[in-house]
């Protein structure tokens, strides 16, 4: 299953092109309705089951402008992050049960436990990493309750809640997917994801992690699916591809680039400092596997990989991923609407039924 994503902070041709670093070139691409439609628009149009919604302070809040998209799609899901700190668990129940009602079940939900503790800060949440996943805990356990059949009562070291409820609870709550490479994280996802979701590190380097969560869902007598985050170059011939992952190095600065690096090497989320670990902030070293570049990591936090290539030689890579246990794929791309026409075109095609689970 292929979704894509929605560059609510800004697009354009760089990677580092946007609110986040305070670089706007003249083909920067504001995240204004009508641009961001265009994207939803062609994601539908193309066969992507859903796009995922991004939620940090760079960006435009991820509820209001999914809610404004549902209304120019008809089929396309919207996964909407956000993070529990921001909002109670009930309010949370509420929204999503009102999404889900007034979009015709199109929603999904990716709940973030926490960005940098400076950006935490800046909304007032000041628990510490390990606490911020206890608290998602409690907190997805009360969503559930309160989307279930009966009002639903717990006290707990985050949230005491009693009674929580919706009115009309839908019939389908929606999806969870949830992401974290720690070992807090992978508790958590066990307990309570519909959809677990890492970064695009090499698949044999990830197969070990699937097979610890899913041992963990299993002990909690459940069963989760497993999604992996990219971007993706795609073209015609594997030489055009790497010319543009080229491009897009040469126009990185430096100075940004050491910027960056600075900043997220005093992360503490797991999952960061395993993206900076594949690249050490070197520019000589940058495919970590075959197809897959690190280049996107040396200016963006988050997910920092891409595959690169022809369309068969991208469509290769993702089976690898598949067969180590991943059936949903989140993907990107400089720019998004250009780079959703070369994935929808050339790669999907491929792939029997890419916008039905296996």
């Amino acid at each position: 299953m292929f979704h894509w994503f929605l560059p609510t902070s800004g697009d354009g041709h760089g990677v580092g092109d946007g609110a986040r670093t305070g670089v706007v070139s003249r083909r920067h691409r504001p995240a204004t309705l009508a641009y961001l439609a265009q994207i939803a628009q062609a994601a539908e149009q193309l066969g992507f089951a859903g796009v995922l919604t991004p939620t940090g302070t760079w960006c435009e809040e991820a509820w209001l402008v999914s809610c404004a998209l549902a209304q120019r799609t008809a089929r396309l899901r919207f996964i909407v992050a956000f993070r529990p700190g921001m909002l109670t668990p009930t309010f949370a129940a509420q929204m999503a049960s009102t999404f889900q009602r007034l979009s015709a079940g199109r929603l999904a939900i990716n709940v973030v436990s926490g960005g940098e503790d400076e950006e935490q800060h800046r909304f007032g949440d000041w628990l510490a990493h390990d606490e911020r996943y206890e608290r998602s805990d409690e907190f997805l356990e009360i969503v559930s309750g309160a989307l279930g059949p009966e009002p639903f009562s717990l006290e707990g070291a985050h949230y005491h809640v009693v009674g929580a409820t919706v009115t009309g609870a839908p019939a389908r709550p929606p999806s969870v997917y949830f992401g974290g490479a720690s070992a807090a994280a992978e508790r958590v996802a066990a307990r309570h994801a519909d959809v677990y979701l890492c970064w695009g590190e090499p698949p044999d380097i990830l197969a070990e992690r699937v097979e610890r969560v899913r041992l963990l869902a299993g002990a909690a007598g459940r069963e989760l699916r497993f999604g992996v985050r990219l971007h993706v170059i795609t073209r015609e011939t594997s030489r055009e591809a790497w010319q543009t992952a080229e491009r897009l190095l040469d126009e990185m600065d430096p100075a940004a680039v050491a910027r960056a690096q600075a900043r997220l090497a005093a992360s503490s989320s797991v999952g960061q400092q395993r993206m900076l670990a594949l690249h050490g902030g070197r520019r000589d070293a940058l495919e970590v596997a075959p197809n897959l570049w690190a280049g996107i990591g040396l200016v963006r936090g988050g997910a920092g990989t891409a595959l690169v290539g022809s369309h068969s030689e991208v469509a290769e890579r993702l089976e690898e991923y598949r067969r180590v246990g991943f059936e949903e794929f989140i993907l990107s791309g400089y720019p998004h609407l250009e780079e959703a026409y070369a994935f929808g075109e050339g790669v999907m095609p491929l792939f029997p039924d890419p916008a039905v689970a296996t």
